[in-house]
């Protein structure tokens, strides 16, 4: 039975549009694209989030499945990656209640995106990898200890790289909101990442 995604408003023609439209149309290999696009992006957002690779996959799952569902109220007013990332973080929040947090090892959050700004360079030192290395195992172990509001900002703004709109958007928060919540999240980063400091002198 072809889903009833023919009532839903246009939204913008662009590939990612018209991928859309076919669809709404009930074309399902649209909807394979449109994960295909997304899916890397979507599945680290929910590994950051539950902290647990099982979990994270069954998360992303859910997330397209009620993306297909709900096409028809997708309206074009963003980006639909920014529509993606709010379902992903809505079934991520209801995941994280129902089931008992455990400490998971650091490995399993080792995803495509990185929290460290700085480039690989073929021409380090085995002492220069090395210290790369500590570092990002000790940015990856503090972003673990924050609270999730905390987590979930920095994830979206300085690893996944969203902008603030997209992120207002994401979380449906007044933009001043997340300024200030980015604001709190860092200086608490920076708080636990106080007792490696030497870690990142020069």
């Amino acid at each position: 039975m072809r889903p009833p995604f023919l009532s839903a408003a246009p939204v913008a023609s662009t590939p990612e549009a018209r991928l859309i439209e076919r669809c709404r149309a009930g074309d399902t290999g649209g909807f394979d694209e449109l994960m295909a696009q997304n899916q890397n992006r979507v599945f680290n957002l929910c590994l950051w989030l539950l902290r647990d690779h099982e979990a994270a996959t069954d998360a992303t799952q859910e997330v397209f499945i009620r993306a297909f569902r709900g096409l028809h109220n997708f309206r074009g007013d963003c980006a639909f990656s920014t529509w993606l990332h709010r379902i992903a973080v809505n079934i991520s929040s209801d995941h994280a209640t129902r089931r008992q947090r455990t400490p998971v090892p650091l490995s399993t959050l080792e995803t495509d995106d990185s929290p460290l700004p700085e480039p690989v360079s073929h021409g380090d030192e085995p002492g220069e990898a090395l210290a790369r290395r500590e570092r990002r195992q000790a940015v990856r172990a503090a972003l673990e200890s924050l609270p999730d509001h905390h987590r979930l900002v920095l994830v979206l703004f300085d690893i996944q790289g969203h902008a603030y709109e997209d992120i207002a958007q994401i979380l449906e928060l007044p933009m001043g909101t997340v300024k200030s919540r980015l604001n709190r999240a860092r200086s608490a980063l920076r708080e636990k990442l106080e007792a490696c400091r030497e870690l990142f002198e020069d």
